[in-house]
């Protein structure tokens, strides 16, 4: 955890140097007085925290602060950091179902396309292929060819064997045929990629119903999580991408993909605050190997501390 904690902190670099520096700064040695909350509100919103996740998370510590008689800005950042670690644990205290021991795990993985979804379901694989588990990835998104050769070209990279069928095959089918598959060969993961988008919310709902539906008579409970793939780099629109997501699908968890990419990485709150859905994982660059577990207070220390 200690690597994964560094990967984490050092992912946060590019946001830590932009609006989090100018919070960390703005609550030096200033009083507390109207334009520090004005200044404080600017950047939390300007830092894609969300309108409506900003007002609440600054009149809560405005609450704290007047309960407690702080008049110095540099105490202000304590009861900040406490506030917004309060809030991450809110969403994201419930353990992932990923920690339990079952013979067989099935992880559905859903995203538009563009998201880092293919190379994300790639990471995964091999973050848990190193912890000795024996993981198959299925080519569910049939609806584009290159989908299901770029899910093998990672496979083969990861030595994570794919099933797959043809383009514009049945999706439910390849479900079906991994599970079989795993079960036969002993894995202990299916990992499922899906259509980034299809032609309206109508048909993305079914096809996930479906494939939801097929998985659960295969296997107890499955599938045991569904994580959607945003990525960090468009702020709000992945906010509004997750909702869609989860008004069509039970969402049990977010990967925060290219998150070193982007200044903005107080879309982590609007997440928690605003879909109750806690973020497992975060993208902290390129590497297959970079993908770290999220830890929300590795990561409220990281937005401050260099």
């Amino acid at each position: 955890m200690a690597k994964e904690g560094k990967k984490l902190r050092e992912s946060l670099a590019r946001t830590r140097g932009s609006f989090f520096g100018q919070i960390a700064g703005l609550l030096g040695a200033s009083e507390v007085n109207d334009e520090l909350w004005d200044d404080l509100e600017a950047l939390l919103i300007q830092a894609d925290v969300g309108m409506d996740t900003t007002l609440s998370l600054v009149e809560t510590v405005k609450g704290q602060v007047a309960r407690q008689g702080i008049t110095k800005a540099s105490r202000v950042q304590h009861v900040l950091r406490e506030e917004m670690l309060a809030l991450l644990d809110a969403n994201g205290s419930e353990p992932s179902v990923l920690e339990r021991k079952r013979l067989l795990t099935v992880i559905l993985v859903v995203g538009v396309n563009g998201s880092g979804k293919t190379t994300t379901i790639a990471k995964l694989a091999h973050y848990y292929q190193k912890q000795g588990q024996h993981v198959i990835l299925a080519a569910a998104d049939t609806f584009r060819a290159a989908a299901i050769d770029q899910l093998k070209v990672w496979g083969e990279r990861v030595g994570a064997t794919v099933i797959a069928h043809r383009p514009g095959a049945d999706p439910g089918a390849v479900v079906f045929d991994a599970i079989k598959s795993s079960q036969a060969r002993g894995a202990e993961m299916v990992i499922i990629d899906t259509a980034g988008r299809l032609h309206t919310k109508y048909n993305l709902m079914k096809e996930l119903e479906k494939i939801r539906g097929i998985a659960s008579k295969q296997v107890h409970q499955a599938p045991h999580e569904t994580l959607l793939v945003l990525d960090a780099t468009t702020g709000q629109n992945a906010l509004n991408q997750a909702r869609h997501f989860k008004e069509s699908v039970g969402l049990t968890g977010v990967v925060l993909a290219k998150l070193d990419g982007t200044a903005k990485g107080g879309i982590v709150f609007a997440i928690a605050r605003e879909l109750g859905v806690p973020v497992r994982f975060v993208g902290t660059g390129e590497s297959i190997d970079d993908l770290a577990r999220f830890d929300a207070q590795t990561f409220v220390d990281g937005l401050f501390e260099t």
